[in-house]
């Protein structure tokens, strides 16, 4: 098959996922043209399925089934439509899975964000997306709160893969990392396979230059020094990752069979690349 520009950033160690899932996407081939392209992972947030379902009538039937049988609390009817949507495209990226023994295709699954603040909650709701989507290449995908912290290092130490989401500062994102590290110690130390684990920390970057070029124009000139600061950050949020996955601590976890925690740069909008790399040029 002809090479394509997105198999090209794969040859690079670059791992382009898409920000968007839909039924008709999936059902009507739309994600496999990608996956053949070279787009080898996926991300969803309630947003984007809300959207989703909103549009047109593709979900029409099955949310009559569902009300009939039933299941009228809307964050039910929710959760039965988009473990299905995910369910699929897990099935169409299990290949890509299966080729880089866990690397990529991965499909993300985002906790509900009304728990953003709530640790145990959020624990709960990670374990139960974890079983009722039944795939293993699925990823929960858990906001960077304080509170989602010790959630993360819980779902880690679960067995069950994370996608950490709104990581914006320095600081944040070496805590994900470490809340990863302690997760997987644990795992080991109660007799589980790091190797079957896997995890991404989406560092967000245009966000970044948006909220920062704003507060310069409130102050007034230094024009020079618009879109920079994400940049910035995120180079120097590869050097914390550089040295939190070469210390001793991480060789150890290593050496039974753990991956690091991929890089990710968040997407630009709702329906741009995500952007994970193993190994990145920031």
């Amino acid at each position: 098959m002809a090479t394509t520009p997105l198999k090209q950033l794969g040859e690079h160690g670059q791992s382009v996922w898409i920000d968007f899932l839909s039924r008709n996407f999936i059902q009507g081939g739309d994600l496999a043209k990608l996956i053949d392209r070279g787009v080898v992972g996926a991300t969803s947030n309630p947003t984007i399925f809300q959207g989703a379902i909103a549009e047109g009538d593709a979900y029409d039937d099955q949310i009559r089934e569902l009300v009939d049988a039933g299941t009228t609390e809307p964050k039910d009817v929710f959760l039965e439509l988009a473990r299905d949507d995910i369910r699929d495209a897990c099935d169409l990226f299990k290949p890509v899975w299966d080729e880089g023994a866990g690397k990529d295709g991965w499909v993300s699954l985002e906790v509900d964000p009304n728990l953003a603040h709530d640790t145990q909650g959020t624990i709960d709701e990670a374990k139960r997306l974890h079983a009722m989507v039944e795939r293993d290449n699925l990823l929960i995908k858990i906001p960077a709160t304080v509170e989602g912290l010790e959630a993360i290092e819980e779902t880690i130490a679960a067995g069950i893969p994370v996608n950490v989401t709104l990581i914006f500062s320095l600081e944040r994102h070496r805590q994900v990392a470490e809340s990863y590290v302690r997760g997987l110690q644990r795992l080991v130390e109660n007799g589980g396979d790091p190797s079957t684990i896997a995890s991404v920390a989406s560092f967000f970057v245009s966000r970044v230059d948006t909220e920062a070029d704003r507060r310069l124009d409130e102050i007034g000139g230094h024009d020079e020094l618009k879109g920079k600061l994400a940049i910035a950050n995120a180079k120097l949020a590869y050097q914390a990752y550089e040295e939190i996955f070469s210390s001793p601590q991480w060789k150890e976890l290593e050496a039974k069979g753990a991956s690091r925690q991929r890089c990710g740069l968040a997407p630009f909008a709702a329906s741009a690349s995500h952007c994970s790399p193993e190994k990145t040029s920031l």
